[in-house]
C-alpha cells in the first residue's frame, strides 16, 4: 500500500518544483517529525504565514520537509544537516504559535524525502488522521507518515 517516495512525487505534478536547483547534499542528514497544537488564541489564518516563513528560512538553511495541518495540530517533517535541524526544532519548539509539542521520530536519514522543496504543505481533514499519528513514536510514527504521503494533495 506504501508507495515510494519517487511515485509520489511524480503524482503531485510540481513541475515548476522540479525545475528548480536541488537542494544541496549534504553527509550529515537528520530527520524530525514532531506535532504540535495551535496554540488557543492563535488564529488559523497564521498557517499561511508560517509556512510562507518556514520556505524562505528552509530554503536558506538547506532544510527541507513537509506541514500537515488538520485545522488544529501541525505534524511536521523537516531534513537536512544535524546541526541545522536541532536549531530548528529549539526555534519552533518556543514558538508561542504552537503548543503541546511533541517529538515523535528523529534520527538519521540517508536520503530526503522532500528534496525539490524547501516546505510542502498539507491539509488533512479527518482530525484522527494527525490525532492517530500522535499515539505513535519512532519508526512506527515514521511509517504512518510515509503511509500517509500519497493520500495528501501537497501544495509546494
Amino acid at each position: 500500500m506504501v508507495q515510494n517516495v519517487s511515485t509520489f512525487v511524480k503524482r503531485l505534478k510540481i513541475s515548476k518544483l522540479l525545475s528548480q536547483p536541488d537542494m544541496k547534499a549534504t553527509t550529515d542528514l537528520y530527520e524530525v517529525i514532531y506535532l504540535s497544537t495551535l496554540a488557543p488564541d492563535v488564529s488559523v489564518s497564521v498557517v499561511a504565514d508560517i509556512t510562507r516563513k518556514a520556505r524562505e528560512g528552509n530554503a536558506a538553511r538547506n532544510i527541507s520537509g513537509l506541514l500537515i495541518f488538520d485545522g488544529l495540530r501541525f505534524c511536521e517533517q523537516v531534513e537536512g544537516a544535524k546541526k541545522d535541524i536541532v536549531a530548528l526544532i529549539d526555534r519552533v519548539r518556543h514558538d508561542p504559535r504552537h503548543i503541546k509539542f511533541e517529538i515523535l521520530h528523529h534520527g538519521a536519514l540517508n536520503n530526503r524525502r522532500f528534496s525539490n522543496f524547501s516546505m510542502g504543505y498539507a491539509e488533512v481533514e479527518d482530525p484522527d488522521v494527525l490525532s492517530q499519528l500522535a499515539l505513535l513514536r519512532g519508526q512506527e510514527a515514521l511509517d504512518a507518515l510515509t503511509a500517509l504521503l500519497p493520500t495528501l494533495d501537497l501544495y509546494a
